[in-house]
């Protein structure tokens, strides 16, 4: 449990991770609305491309789950989600590694995509086809990183609406009544995507160790590797085991398929009995 007991609405450093992160959506929304402004992009061709559209994905636009979170069109709602990941991306980072803050943000990313994604594909498959959206913007990953604050730091309390003390905890369970609610309306699509973000959140929170998720993965890599190798060496001791018995010895290995040296062994048990 957290030991902090208020954070006032003050934005951390803008440092590591979460100005790599707001660096990157910003430079996206500056260079869309360039090209749009100079009429060299059409912004519907854009959506359709690049921010997540299940159809498109679904037709091979495999890229779509990770470039539309930095697909923006309104300034105020860019500004929204870019203040939102610049504190609650510092808060987190001020706790943990940058690598860790990074692995949830892109893990909730593309967590909330491929929710979004699964109830398209459901809805296609038991003929009740969702009405289609193309889904823009990092809320599934500021969601994420809320989700992960309320599970960590559940005690933390917000100023929300810069005057009302609420809990990270009960911020999220808020948060996430209007995203349930939203599931009802024309923009079920959009809030089950935000709920998948938060999902992905969680699950990343419980699996990934301190140093992130691909610290993880590659550790487990190399103890697959490792069990692999010691089948192996297990393998050719009890192929040895069995040639040496027809040779008229007898040789043990330990569970490892070490070799047992025998004088080691009665040494051992004369310093036992002595």
């Amino acid at each position: 449990m957290s030991r902090f007991g208020s954070v006032q609405f003050a934005l951390p450093d803008f440092t590591g991770a979460t100005r790599r992160l707001i660096l990157w959506n910003l430079g996206a929304f500056f260079v869309l609305l360039l090209l749009t402004a100079a009429r060299l992009v059409d912004p519907q061709a854009v959506l359709s491309h690049f921010g997540l559209y299940p159809p498109n994905f679904a037709a091979g636009q495999i890229w779509q789950p990770v470039t539309y979170s930095l697909i923006h069109f309104s300034i105020l709602g860019t500004a929204f989600e870019l203040l939102s990941l610049w504190f609650l991306g510092g808060f987190l980072e001020s706790m943990h590694p940058d690598r860790w803050v990074t692995g949830l943000y892109v893990f909730s990313v593309i967590g909330a995509a491929l929710t979004a994604v699964l109830i398209y594909a459901v809805g296609i498959g038991t003929g009740h086809p969702q009405p289609l959206v193309a889904i823009t913007g990092c809320l599934g990953g500021i969601f994420g990183l809320l989700t992960a604050i309320a599970l960590l730091h559940g005690d933390v309390q917000f100023q929300m609406f810069f005057v009302i003390g609420v809990k990270a905890k009960y911020l999220a369970i808020i948060y996430t009544l209007i995203a349930l609610a939203q599931t009802f309306g024309e923009q079920r699509v959009y809030a089950f995507a935000q709920l998948g973000g938060a999902v992905a959140a969680i699950l990343y929170v419980r699996l990934a160790t301190r140093r992130g998720v691909s610290f993880a993965v590659s550790e487990s890599m190399y103890g697959l590797r490792n069990k692999y190798y010691r089948w192996k060496r297990r393998r050719a001791a009890s192929k040895f085991q069995v040639y040496m018995k027809k040779q008229g010895r007898t040789v043990r290995f330990d569970g490892q398929g070490r070799l047992i040296d025998e004088d080691d062994v009665k040494h051992d048990d004369r310093k036992r009995w002595n």
